[in-house]
């Protein structure tokens, strides 16, 4: 079974703040991504920062989107200075 995000907030450098139904937070890194398929045209900072969560994960106004599974997976937990 897969979490499903909650809450998406865009970062510098093509990174994500998720929040997971867990209350789990972490940043999942596009770079990797972005010399792939429809993924190139979040090179365009205005159309990365536009990503909104969509039922159980993340999408952009251009179609493209991530598995919320593969979203948890290869994103790292984010540590908040206390």
């Amino acid at each position: 079974m897969y979490l499903s995000v909650k809450k998406v907030k865009p970062l510098s450098n093509y990174k994500l703040e998720l929040t997971f139904e867990n209350k789990e937070k972490k940043i999942f890194d596009v770079k990797p991504y972005l010399n792939t398929g429809l993924f190139k045209t979040l090179k365009d900072e205005n159309i990365f920062k536009q990503v909104k969560v969509s039922f159980d994960s993340i999408e952009w106004p251009n179609g493209v989107d991530l598995d919320p599974e593969v979203l948890y997976k290869k994103s790292k937990v984010l540590i908040e200075a206390s």
